[in-house]
């Protein structure tokens, strides 16, 4: 099978499993999703992330989820820019997330990153998803 959108599968099954409050979720690895999860451990959004390597040869990340209180750390999760609409942002447009307290994760010419490392290289990318804990929104964007 087929898949057109791999973080937008990751970003769904993260919000799965915390609707589910299960403490840990698997997704197939590629480097994105590495680098998407580096930015969001980084950022204290999940515990942290393994790769799991299966005996068939397929590669997974298992994906730690953090709670606070019972509650997700995350607690909205979405995807903005998608395999038929990409939604791009220069340096100076890039979204302020929740005024300010919330991040942004972008997939820039230097790497993933956050949006104040953006703004700190200087570069803009392409908005893939937004996510939000309490008080926090991640929008995760991505270039080409």
């Amino acid at each position: 099978m087929a898949l057109n959108d791999p973080l937008g599968d990751m970003i769904a099954r993260i919000h799965n499993a915390q609707m589910r409050s299960k403490a840990k979720v698997s997704t197939p690895s590629s480097r994105l999703r590495m680098n998407v999860l580096d930015v969001l451990k980084s950022e204290g959004f999940i515990r942290g992330y393994a790769a799991v390597e299966h005996s068939n040869g397929h590669a997974e990340l298992e994906i730690e989820l953090k709670y606070f209180d019972g509650e997700p750390v995350i607690r909205e999760i979405s995807r903005i820019s998608k395999p038929g609409r990409r939604v791009y942002a220069s340096v100076k447009a890039l979204p302020r997330v929740n005024n300010g307290l919330g991040v942004a994760i972008l997939s820039t010419p230097k790497g993933v990153m956050a949006d104040h490392d953006a703004r700190d290289a200087n570069v803009g990318g392409e908005s893939s998803a937004r996510s939000s804990s309490g008080k926090t929104v991640i929008e995760m964007m991505q270039t080409e």
